[in-house]
């Protein structure tokens, strides 16, 4: 009927429309369905010539096994979860995310209606209810795990009706790749290993490794059709990007949390030691974070020693009021390799602060004498004894009133021993050669002063190792004569990497410095040179905090397998923009990007544009005084327009 009145309403022109319109024979209407499917065959023999997405991304081959499918050389492989504990506790997902393999990970969640789960979780009451009473009158024992369903499913219950919860069935699959099948059994066992260790029951795609693979696809489409009932609390502990808060109450601000935008702030001093690497490209920004931790790190009262090889920390220096020393040929300022500690450690002999500077300065004396042999190492030992007892140092003297030697004298003792001779000629050029006075004079330093850096860039490159070697001797020294709060910043040490004696005293220090209230900072660019040895991972492993920043092709592969970073991360190093990395505290780990003030930046800037702009205006501040254009004294107390300046 509705139709018929439809029908009747139409507008007369529509109908005449119609009634014009030629009637085709069944002669035409063959020809033109004909037609119609050659060019429904031309148009699918075209498209079959071009080359669409689905060509370029397509497998070259795929063999479907029972068990797995091998996609051109890899072996793939799906698990699905199948059942779960009581309790999920938060991020119990990560060890799968962080997972050193290639996985690809899929997550279905099919909601269901309120009033389903309701009326369900209903008649679910009634038949634990009844089961209770039922045991109650056979005089059965209580059953525990009835009586804690049934108030699980009540809290259940409560929760969707106030609409704190929601209900839905969830499927979790993983696919995971490998070279060979040995290698695919052994990740598959290291996967159900990990689920099982959180009592969550894993079954293999078996017979169905096509539809599970296909499932874990960015299609999606669930071939599987693998669920389990599970409400929205649970369902939230899987969430994958789950991102570490490094915020605490009290330390030095690092940077901003690229994940959350959180402030990653740090007390290095909190952690089991205070120590801490940082590896980087040239470029990338890690002086500058360096300087910035230093710099927020003196206001807050901790003392720090900074070795620099290339003048970066001198703009710094001068900012603070801090000591800067020069260490080289031409400069009037010496260290004495053969020095003490000014004050007897805690719970230190005599005898023991003798026998760890004759390890000191032998270590010192093989990096100048190259290749040592046994005998040689035996007398030098014998000699840096006899020349220490010959200033009157022995174990029995009162060190504290006693006069260090230098190396002159330890030549003297050496010229007396039988087969020194070699020995001393290799060692006239520290005394009396081309590198006289460097390593044979008094120290003349002061290093009284909160923040105090050493520059050794004006040394040549065979000299250089030698003098942060003494350098950071001097240092431990230093640190052993007085306990106090400080950081010891070594830049580009892969220097002392080159050589043995270095590289185990570098160690040695990093291990020991923790009893001394002391945090080493260790900086490098030559990542591979670095890792290359085994004092440097293990500088590694004795470091609480590690900052990686934008590294090399070359080098991120050793950088990956050190620190353990995931496929995701190691792109992150690659791309990296400047001061932008991963930042490393204990087990925790964050993408960090590193943030200053505008003073602050001026100050740690090592851009030459920025520092010839900033010199220019100090030039031009210095005129306007001359003239009598600006007030001195106005300007130094900040209430200038020009006092940024004066505090630099």
């Amino acid at each position: 009927m509705a139709f018929n009145l439809l029908k009747s309403f139409r507008k007369p022109e529509v109908q005449q429309k119609k009634m014009d319109q030629p009637i085709k024979s069944a002669r035409e209407k063959k020809v033109e369905y004909e037609r119609g499917k050659e060019m429904l065959a031309a148009e699918k023999l075209y498209r079959r010539g071009i080359v669409s997405l689905r060509d370029l991304i397509a497998p070259s081959s795929l063999d479907v096994k029972p068990d797995n499918v091998k996609l051109n050389t890899l072996f793939v492989r799906t698990l699905f979860v199948l059942t779960y504990p009581r309790y999920l506790t938060v991020g119990w997902f990560s060890p799968v995310i962080n997972f050193s393999a290639p996985l690809d990970v899929s997550m279905y969640f099919y909601p269901i209606p309120d009033d389903v789960v309701l009326k369900q979780l209903r008649n679910k009451v009634g038949n634990i209810e009844a089961d209770l009473v039922a045991a109650a009158e056979r005089g059965s024992p209580r059953d525990p795990m009835r009586e804690t369903a049934l108030r699980d499913i009540e809290q259940l219950r409560d929760d969707i009706t106030q609409g704190l919860e929601k209900f839905f069935q969830f499927g979790l699959y993983i696919s995971f790749y490998a070279r060979t099948a040995e290698a695919l059994d052994k990740t598959t066992e290291r996967l159900e290993y990990i689920f099982g260790s959180k009592s969550i029951v894993t079954k293999r795609a078996i017979w169905q490794a096509e539809q599970g693979f296909n499932s874990t696809l960015p299609q999606c489409t669930d071939q599987l059709q693998i669920a389990f009932n599970m409400n929205s609390s649970p369902i939230a502990t899987s969430f994958p990007f789950v991102s570490s808060d490094l915020t605490s109450d009290s330390g030095v601000l690092y940077g901003i949390n690229r994940h959350n935008n959180s402030l990653i702030l740090f007390d290095r001093f909190s952690m089991p030691n205070a120590n801490s690497v940082v590896f980087a490209t040239s470029g990338a920004g890690k002086s500058y974070t360096v300087k910035l931790e230093v710099l927020r790190s003196l206001m807050l009262g901790t003392d720090v020693i900074i070795i620099d090889p290339e003048r970066e920390y001198a703009h710094l220096a001068e900012a603070v009021g801090g000591t800067y020393i020069n260490i080289s040929l031409n400069s009037e300022s010496r260290i004495n390799p053969f020095d003490l500690p000014r004050q007897m450690p805690a719970g230190s002999t005599a005898s023991d602060v003798i026998r760890t500077a004759v390890i000191t300065v032998k270590g010192l004396l093989k990096i100048m004498l190259g290749t040592v042999t046994t005998r040689e190492d035996s007398l030098l030992d014998q000699a840096i004894l006899q020349t220490y007892a010959k200033r009157d140092i022995t174990p029995e003297a009162d060190l504290s009133k006693a006069e260090a030697p230098l190396m002159s004298d330890l030549i003297d003792v050496l010229e007396g021993m039988v087969g020194g001779e070699d020995i001393v000629i290799k060692l006239r050029k520290y005394t009396d050669g081309t590198f006289s006075g460097l390593f044979n004079q008094h120290t003349n330093v002061d290093a009284r002063n909160q923040l105090i850096v050493f520059s050794v860039r004006d040394l040549e490159d065979e000299l250089r190792p030698l003098a942060i070697y003494n350098v950071i001797n001097y240092v431990w020294n230093l640190v052993r004569s007085e306990l106090k709060k400080r950081i010891m910043v070594v830049d580009e040490a892969w220097w002392l990497m080159q050589y043995e004696d270095s590289a185990k005293f570098m160690y040695a220090l990093v291990k020991r410095c923790r009893k001394y209230y002391l945090g080493v900072t260790t900086i490098t660019q030559d990542v591979t040179d670095f890792l290359g040895s085994q004092y440097g991972k293990a500088i590694v492993t004795n470091s609480s905090m590690q900052l990686l920043m934008r590294q090399s092709k070359a080098g991120i592969d050793v950088i990956m397998e050190t620190f353990k970073l995931t496929e995701g991360e190691k792109y992150l190093l690659l791309e990296s923009a400047v001061g932008e990395g991963i930042f490393f505290a204990g087990s925790k780990h964050a993408a960090i990007k590193v943030v200053a003030s505008y003073v602050e930046d001026q100050i740690m800037t090592s851009d030459p544009a920025q520092l010839l702009a900033i010199e220019q205006s100090k030039k031009e501040f210095a005129q306007a005084v001359a003239r009598g254009d600006v007030n001195y004294e106005e300007e130094k107390r900040g209430h200038g327009v020009r006092g940024r300046y004066m505090e630099e």
